[in-house]
Order: C-alpha cells, then sequence, then structure tokens
C-alpha cells in the first residue's frame, strides 16, 4: 500500500520563486489606484504615538541614481517600521524644482545665444516645465520602488502657493533684522555667472602659479625700522591676477620677522626655507615684531598704490613667507581685516571672470587698458613680466582648490552686492546671535549617528555670515523695493504681504511679468516712481533649508506635525538640507525643524570605486528592477550597514537574491504548515515547542529594539539567523515528522503548528517595511486566521498588520544549551557515517544516553531525529563520542523502517509503528 495519501503534507499556493520583476509592478500598480495613503492614515487615526519624516527634495532634473534608491528605501523602511509599530505616520514626498541645474538644461535644449535674448518670463516657464517632467519621471521610478507615501499630493518648490511660502520665510528673517546687503568677497563661479554657497563649492586638485613677490617699504616703515636704504617685504601669493588689487600687507601680531642682509623682510623662521629657493640672503639683520611696521606703507610694484602693512590673527605660520598679500575684494580673510584698517575694497573683475574697467578708474596698472576684458587666469605671464625684479620666485604647485559644483570648474572669490543672512548679530530677547541658538539646538538634537553631531557642529561654529543672493533666472527672487532716495529696502509688513499674495495666486514669475506699480501695496503706489525691484533671487538651499514652514506648517499637506520627528539624508547634507534647515529654522522660530538627524553613506560598485559613466561601473536602479526585483535592492539596503558607503555590484545582488529565497522558503513552508488553523492552541506545547517560542521572544525583542534605533542590518543579521539556523535549520525540521506523521487535529501538531503560527506573525510584521511586497503576497495566499490573529489582523493585506510583542509563555524544563551541543556532537558523527555509507538517514539509528538528567527529555529522540533512545547497547555500536564528559553511543537501529513514517520502529518489515496504526485508525 502507498501511504503517501495518509501524509498531511504542507499546502499553500504561495509559490517557492517570487518572479519579482514580472509581479511587483502588478501590486505597486494596485496600490498606487488604491488611495493607499488615505488608508494608512485612516487606520491610525486614533494612534496616540506620532512620526513625521520630512522629506529632503530630491533635484526634479534626470532620473533617478542608485543613491536615490538607498535614500529613499531606508526612508520608506523607517516610515514603515513606525507604522507597523503602531504609529501615526506622516511622508509627504517633495522635489527641488529651482535652481542652477535646470537652468543650464533649458539652456542646453535652447542655446546661449536665444537665452540670452529670451524674456526671463520664457525661460522660467521652460525650466518649470522641464522641473514638472522630471517630478513625474522620478515619482513613477520611486513608487516602482514600493515606496510609501502621499504622492498623490507631493510638495514641489515652484508651486505658486510654494513660492510664496519661501519668500515669506524670507521676509520673517529680514524683519527679524538679520538680512543685510553688502559689498562682500564671496565664491563665484565665472563659469555659471554666479555666488556658490559653501555647500556649492567642491574641492579638487588644480595646478596654480606660485609666486613670491617684492613690495619695497615705503619711508614710514623705513623710519619705523631705523634703517635707511631699499627695503622690500617679501609677499607669497598663489592668485597673482589678484595683485593688481592688494591693498595691504598682513603680519603676524605675535612672530617675529627677520631683515635679512639683502633687504629683505619675511617671518624669521621662514629665512631658511626661503634661502634655499634662493629668494633670501641667509644672514639676518634685525628681528622684530610684525606690531613695529603697524599702519606702516609699502609700494605694490604693479601700480605704485600704497600697499598698508597691517596686523592679522590669520597670519600662519609654515606657509609662504609671513607677509601676507592683501585684497580685501577678493578674500574672506582680507575683507574682515581690511575692514578693521579701512582699508581701500578693489574688485576689478567682472561675472566672467575678465577683468573690468575698474582697473583704469582705479589706475590698478601702470599701463591697465591692455588688461580690460583679459580672463584673469590668461593674465600671469604679462603680470610676471611686469613685475620684472620684484618677482623673486616662481613655481607650478598642485594644491586642494574650490571648484564649481556644477560647472567644475575652478571659482574666485569676489566682491560683489550680496544678500546675508547674519550669523553674529544679536535678535533674541535674550540677545543671542543666530550662531549661539544654532548650536544650542544642535545639542538637543538626536544623531544617528551620533558623529554626526560634531560635524554639523563644526560647521556652524566656524560659517560665515550665509551670501543667500545668486544671480540667476530661475529660482524664488528677493523680491524687496529699494528707495532710491534713501537707499532703504522697504520692508513693512503691508508691502511685503502684498507682494506674497501675488506670489501666492500667480508665482513669484510676476516679479519679472509686472511693473513696480503693480506689485506695491495700493499705500506705496502713488510713489512707485521712486522704488526699484531687486534683482537677485534666492540660493536654492534657502528654497529646501525653508520647506518645514511650507510643508510642515502650512496646513496645505498631510505631512505631520512641526518639527519633524527625523531628516533623513546623505553625509554630505550636514553642510547643506540639515545645515539650511538648521538656520531658516533657527531665524525664524529659534528651534531647530528636526528632532533627529539620520546619514547614510553613498554608493560604491562592488570594489568600493566611486560610480561613473566613463568607468562603465554605474548601477541604475530601472537595471535592477529589471534583473532581480525591488525587494532584493530593499533586501540590499537592509542588510547594508548604511551609516557607512555602500558597495554594490552584481555579485553582491545575486548573494542578496540567495538570503531572500531562503527567507521566501521558510515563509512558505511556515504558510504550509499553519494552512486552515483558526484557533491558537496555547496549552499543549511540547518542550522543544517552548525552546523555539522562547528564542522567537529573545530574538524579537532584540531585533525590535534595534529597529527602533535605526540599526536595520544588526537586526537583520539576528532575525536571518533566527529564521535560517534555529527556526527552519532545527525546529521546522524536527516538526516534520509531527506535521506530517501524527493526526489530523491531534493536540501536539496542532500546539506546533500555533507555535509557528505565533512566531510567523512577529516575523511577518517585522519584516513588513523591509519586505512590503513579499509580506503582503504571503498574507494574499494564507489561509489561516491564526496567523492574522498573530499579524495583529482580523483580514487584509499587508497594510492592516501589526507588530504584537510575544506573549510570554513558561520557559523549557529541561537546559536547550545542553541539548544544542548534544546535537551539534551528534551531527558531526551522523555526517561521518553517512560519508563512510554507513547511514543515510539519523532515523537508521538509535542513541545510547548515559546522562541522566539528558534521558529524562522524553522528546530526545525528536530533538536528534533517531528512532529510539536506549541506556544499554542494544544493537552495533556505529560510533562513539563525548560531550561534557559524558559518553554516547550510536547504535544501529532496532527496529524496523515503518512504510509511512520511516522510523525503524515497527516490529516487523512493511508493517506500521504503533503510531501509525492508531493513527490510521
Amino acid at each position: 500500500m502507498d501511504y503517501k495519501d495518509t501524509l498531511i503534507l504542507p499546502n499553500t499556493s504561495f509559490p517557492m520563486r517570487g518572479n519579482l520583476p514580472a509581479n511587483e509592478p502588478k501590486t505597486y500598480e494596485k496600490w498606487k489606484n488604491s488611495s493607499l495613503y488615505e488608508r494608512i492614515l485612516k487606520n491610525r487615526e486614533n494612534a496616540t504615538a506620532s512620526f513625521c519624516l520630512h522629506d529632503g527634495p530630491p533635484y526634479a532634473n534626470g532620473h533617478l541614481h542608485i543613491g536615490h534608491a538607498l535614500n529613499k528605501i531606508l526612508k520608506d523602511m523607517i516610515i514603515k517600521y513606525h507604522y507597523f509599530q503602531g504609529e501615526k505616520i506622516n511622508y509627504t514626498p517633495g522635489w527641488d524644482c529651482h535652481g542652477l541645474p535646470i537652468e543650464q538644461q533649458v539652456e542646453k535644449k535652447i542655446g546661449k545665444e536665444k537665452k540670452e535674448i529670451l524674456p526671463k518670463t520664457k525661460i522660467r516657464e521652460l525650466c518649470r516645465k522641464h522641473a514638472q517632467e522630471f517630478v513625474e519621471i522620478q515619482k513613477n521610478e520611486f513608487l516602482e520602488l514600493g515606496i510609501l507615501g502621499d504622492f498623490e499630493n507631493p510638495y514641489r518648490t515652484m508651486e505658486f502657493a510654494f513660492e510664496a511660502e519661501i519668500y515669506k520665510a524670507l521676509c520673517e528673517i529680514a524683519k527679524k533684522g538679520l538680512l543685510k546687503e553688502r559689498s562682500k568677497p564671496v565664491y563665484w563661479s565665472w563659469a555659471c555667472q554666479t555666488a556658490l554657497a559653501e555647500a556649492e563649492v567642491e574641492y579638487e586638485e588644480k595646478e596654480s602659479d606660485s609666486v613670491y613677490v617684492s613690495f619695497p617699504l615705503q619711508e614710514d616703515a623705513l623710519k619705523a625700522l631705523g634703517i635707511e636704504g631699499e627695503v622690500s617685504c617679501v609677499i607669497w601669493t598663489t592668485t597673482p591676477w589678484t595683485l593688481p588689487a592688494n591693498s595691504g600687507i598682513a603680519l603676524s601680531p605675535t612672530e617675529d620677522y627677520a631683515l635679512t642682509k639683502d633687504g629683505k623682510i619675511i617671518m624669521a623662521s621662514q629665512v631658511e626655507k626661503l634661502c634655499a629657493l634662493g629668494i633670501v640672503e641667509q644672514e639676518i639683520l634685525k628681528t622684530f615684531k610684525g606690531s613695529l611696521l603697524e599702519n606702516t606703507h609699502a609700494t605694490n610694484p604693479l601700480n605704485g598704490r600704497d600697499s598698508k602693512i597691517i596686523l592679522g590673527d590669520h597670519v600662519g605660520v609654515g606657509d609662504g613667507s609671513g607677509c601676507v598679500h592683501t585684497a580685501p575684494g577678493h578674500g574672506e580673510d582680507d575683507y574682515f581685516v581690511g575692514l578693521k584698517y579701512n582699508l581701500p575694497l578693489l574688485m576689478p573683475v567682472d561675472d566672467y571672470g575678465r577683468y573690468d574697467d575698474t582697473l583704469i578708474k582705479e589706475g590698478l596698472f601702470f599701463n591697465p587698458s591692455e588688461f580690460v576684458g583679459q580672463f584673469v587666469f590668461d593674465t600671469h605671464a604679462r603680470i610676471f613680466e611686469l613685475l620684472g625684479s620684484h618677482l623673486l620666485h616662481h613655481s607650478k604647485i598642485r594644491h586642494s582648490y574650490p571648484h564649481c559644483w556644477r560647472s567644475h570648474q575652478p571659482i574666485i572669490f569676489r566682491a560683489t552686492q550680496q544678500w546675508f543672512i547674519m550669523m553674529d548679530e544679536p535678535y533674541t530677547k535674550e540677545g543671542k546671535t543666530l550662531r549661539e541658538v544654532a548650536l544650542s539646538e544642535i545639542d538637543n538634537t538626536r544623531f544617528y549617528p551620533e558623529h554626526g553631531r560634531r560635524r554639523i557642529r563644526s560647521m556652524i561654529e566656524n560659517r560665515p555670515d550665509w551670501c543667500i543672493s545668486r544671480q540667476r533666472d530661475w529660482g524664488v527672487p528677493i523680491a524687496f523695493f529699494k528707495d532710491r532716495r534713501s537707499g532703504e529696502v522697504l520692508l513693512e509688513e503691508e508691502a511685503l504681504q502684498y507682494v506674497a499674495d501675488i506670489f501666492e495666486k500667480e508665482g513669484c514669475d510676476a516679479w519679472w511679468s509686472k511693473e513696480v506699480k503693480e506689485l506695491l501695496a495700493p499705500k506705496y503706489s502713488s510713489d512707485a516712481e521712486h522704488f526699484e525691484k531687486v534683482h537677485h533671487i534666492l540660493d536654492v538651499w534657502f528654497d529646501s533649508g525653508s520647506t518645514w514652514k511650507a510643508v510642515l506648517q502650512s496646513g496645505r499637506y498631510r505631512s505631520g506635525g512641526y518639527p519633524a520627528s527625523m531628516y533623513l539624508e546623505g553625509s554630505d547634507q550636514h553642510r547643506g538640507w540639515f545645515h539650511s534647515s538648521l538656520l531658516v529654522s533657527c531665524a525664524i522660530n529659534e528651534k531647530a525643524p528636526y528632532k533627529s538627524i539620520l546619514t547614510h553613506g553613498f554608493t560604491m560598485d562592488g570594489n568600493g570605486n566611486k560610480m561613473s559613466k566613463s568607468k562603465g561601473n554605474v548601477i541604475a536602479p530601472k537595471d535592477v528592477l529589471k534583473e532581480f526585483g525591488s525587494e532584493i535592492l530593499r533586501l540590499w539596503v537592509a542588510m547594508s550597514d548604511f551609516q557607512n558607503d555602500q558597495r554594490i555590484s552584481q555579485n553582491i545582488l545575486k548573494q542578496v537574491g540567495e538570503t531572500y529565497r531562503k527567507i521566501r522558503n521558510t515563509i512558505r513552508f511556515l504558510l504550509a504548515n499553519v494552512e486552515g488553523l483558526d484557533k491558537l492552541d496555547i496549552e499543549n506545547f511540547s518542550q522543544i515547542d517552548l525552546w523555539i517560542l522562547e528564542r522567537a521572544r529573545n530574538c524579537f525583542l532584540n531585533v525590535n529594539k534595534l529597529f527602533s534605533e535605526y540599526e536595520f542590518s544588526k537586526g537583520l543579521q539576528e532575525l536571518i539567523f533566527f529564521i535560517t539556523t534555529e527556526l527552519s535549520g532545527i525546529y521546522l525540521d524536527l516538526c516534520k515528522d509531527n506535521l506530517y506523521c501524527n493526526a489530523k487535529g491531534s493536540k501536539i501538531r496542532e500546539a506546533s503548528r500555533s507555535a509557528m503560527a505565533i512566531i510567523s506573525g512577529r516575523i511577518f510584521a517585522l519584516l513588513a517595511p523591509i519586505l512590503t511586497y513579499t509580506i503582503n503576497e504571503a498574507l494574499e495566499h494564507n489561509n489561516s486566521k491564526a496567523l492574522m490573529e498573530s499579524c495583529g489582523a482580523k483580514e487584509g493585506d499587508v497594510f492592516e498588520i501589526l507588530y504584537l510583542p510575544m506573549p510570554h509563555f513558561p520557559s523549557p524544563k529541561i537546559d536547550f544549551e545542553k541539548l544544542l551541543n548534544l546535537r551539534g556532537a551528534f551531527l558531526e558523527q551522523i555526517d561521518l557515517l553517512k560519508k563512510e555509507g554507513k547511514i543515510k538517514s539519523t532515523l537508521e539509528v538509535d542513541l545510547m544516553v548515559l546522562d541522566e538528567e539528558i534521558s529524562k527529555f522524553e522528546a530526545l529522540n525528536l530533538w536528534l531525529m533517531v528512532s529510539a533512545i536506549h541506556k544499554e547497547p542494544t544493537n552495533e555500536v556505529l560510533a562513539t563520542f563525548s560531550v561534557e564528559g559524558k559518553e554516547y553511543k550510536i547504535l544501529k537501529a532496532m527496529g524496523k523502517k515503518c512504510p509511512r513514517c520511516w522510523q525503524f520502529t515497527s516490529q516487523a518489515e512493511e508493517e506500521l509503528c504503533a503510531r501509525c496504526q492508531e493513527v490510521l485508525k
């Protein structure tokens, strides 16, 4: 007789293969069309705890790259984690839509010449259209990753009401007295013709001219030194093009200076080094403190103008000559020390990095006309000729130099009229500055990882005033009016609100399309002829830095409250979005816009190299989805230590796919064996059931704690170990005999199925934030009310489940650590016996046990999957081994093989064992 039909074999419609690339899009499309965000808000409307993640807006320009996928999946996992914990969640995705990169793309399409003749409103229309196109593209690409959020009502910084909110944020800062217009050196991209924020500057290697130049001392300096004859200060610079704008030479107030025998003045500590270069002679005639020459003068050899000798704390020891060339129009330190000494601020360079006619007006060369219109970097050779004998040394050096993040061209420092948010202006009731308030708020913020706090803190401590103005077309205007009569900016509430109302209805294109009279509040319109518009636009970092106001406080979005529970971006945003958001929020509300900050690293190829198209090592999300599916990409994110840089490659994704397969197969086995289980039986657990339930409880407690701290890789590692090693590798394997061979409805079988349902519910809820699609698919194939109950729901899809802590059950009465050690040693012997061809299965053996404690365990034969346990040798000894000083013997099984359960416990060949006979009755 074939007894196979008498076994209760596992049964489920959940397929072994996920076929993710083909099946995921169908589910994601269904979610997209089902008002899912509304449902999850409704599901948690009565929740006491809430979590709001405010989205750092990706830039609406181009398709998603793997870094976008890492970022958005990580956000999605965290949002869903809080959701499946029963919390109210809010997530409004958003896009940064203004700024130079979009403008550059439009310029490429229409041509630079055409762009220069088109009206600003037309250029802005094209930019808006370009941004909108990529918002839609990126939105659909995010949805393909299984991302959950309010994608039907996202925020876009170019929406009319949003532009009005950005402008209102600017107005509030202005009214607090923190906004000032002044001429100050800023990072200037001559390639893009705009000022740059610190966050828009990248440091790259550059070859520069390094020169030492002598500036002859004038009579007052010689008199201070008490000498006569020809004496010069030796300056050093790597930007010779700034020499015409020199108006000072800075010395250290604390260091000693030396007058060498050949009439050169340098820092005393530099004499030996400069002597080796042939710049000065070794012999020192006199040493003195730099203060001796304060407020005396040298002469600029390029133009004969005065160069005042001053003192500056910024003068370093070790580089150059210790006599610092100072051009207040071309450097931050130069600017501030120039203010102190009232030095002329000369800036003879136009937007394109070319000398302008300031050279002629100010007489900055002896023959200035030959330089007007020349690009400054191209003038060095001629400047060296004009310096003649004053050029003491020239060499080429390679050094780290600031470059424009978009054009990748070296920038220049250039003083222009710009708008600044002041870092050190007292503005609170207590007289605190923006720097002080921001630093205080950093201390009140939770950081993941913690060292992020030090990083942003040092940036805030050392940053200059924030230059927020740009000289481009596509952005929110600094929409202020200047009174031509007084030069004052009109900051009256009524005037500002009137402009904001226009922007809300028509967008800020109105700033360019309407006349001054149309934009002025009625109270001021009669004086329209006396007012002029400010034509700068806002730095896009101000746009994104004020999104908390437009999204979290405006009431237009279902996005949660202010401050947000979390901001989450790449670690580069310490100097970018985290930074600008902190300053805007502290300027307006005196508090941070976030309670916590989480950062992740960057994506690298499998060898740890930066991805680039030229190297051919780029992995695009769409290619991963096509070959592997989004679940594999999501699992890769969860398994990665996201706080550091992440490696991704075909081989890495295949390894992740193998882990996914193990998880999926375990889920399939669980579903198959809880099939039809409607009620939990928690009264009849065996000792083995109690062991796995205790192990599950300890595991899930720890995993959930790690997930709550966003340590997904550590938590998942522990969960996967439990699933593959303890649950699947031991417990489910042991249960097969019970599940397949015992009577349907028997207490021991129903208890094990109940243990599986209880464990499955928690595994599903813990994995749901990561493998949302897979858990949803599993629930579609579930046919167990008990499993659904363990998922915290009566029915429904994945978004109806809830993580419930494991209930307490009695601890096992026996020491399972000893049993695990015994199992390990036993299986080593079994492997040897199999290799020797003596047995094919553990059921072919019995075990002789002398340990009294172990022998009391009634289910020892099930634990080891042997046919019987004996205290005496009953048959041929196949192997002997010891565990903790106790000897065990593996014996050839005494009984005959049962044709139904295959245990060697029958009395005769082809006869059913007693258990199977009872079941078949």
